[in-house]
């Protein structure tokens, strides 16, 4: 070790690989963080999906990743997934499909497009929070969407049947 107190990577490392006198939390920023965001309207039906699966995936994996019921997020979405290697987000989607479909994206490699998102009951969509925080260079490097196809987004109307029936499905393959 030199007299300015720098030395080889390999002195510095324990067994395990960590750096001696390093404290958890910086261990913990050198790891991957994972984000899992559930959108949606709590009041709108089936528009509720991605709420409740975040609700039922953070029973399941508190403390290990990080997870977010962002109501009616629009805007807030971009600064939502800042700081996180993996973000997951779970919306309502409308493609003309069969409800209770369920759709994975991988929007890390490109837009994802309109056919499944088209429209949203948030003031400004997943798609279109995905590309600003692309154009923003904040987008994280690996973003999965799922997209579960609604049937009913009515205010204050319950789950339909079919979004009910794959609710677990989805937490699941999350």
């Amino acid at each position: 070790m030199t007299s300015d107190g720098a030395g080889d990577e390999a002195s510095a490392k324990g067994v395990s690989g960590e750096r001696r006198g390093e404290s958890r939390a910086s261990r913990k920023s050198r790891s991957v963080s994972i984000r899992i965001i559930g959108l949606g309207n709590g009041m709108r039906g089936d528009d509720a999906v991605g709420l409740l699966v975040a609700r039922r995936l953070r029973r399941e994996v508190e403390g290990l990743v990080d997870v977010i019921e962002a109501e009616m997020a629009g805007v807030d979405l971009v600064e939502l997934m800042k700081g996180a290697n993996v973000v997951i987000l779970i919306d309502a989607a409308r493609s003309g499909q069969a409800p209770g479909t369920i759709h994975r994206l991988d929007a890390s490699v490109g837009p994802i497009g309109r056919r499944i998102f088209p429209q949203s009951s948030h003031a400004l969509g997943t798609v279109d929070a995905l590309e600003l925080a692309r154009a923003m260079g904040v987008l994280p490097a690996t973003v999965i969407v799922y997209g579960v196809e609604v049937e009913n987004t009515e205010a204050g109307e319950p789950l339909s049947p079919a979004v009910v029936k794959v609710l677990e499905q989805l937490v699941d393959r999350i």
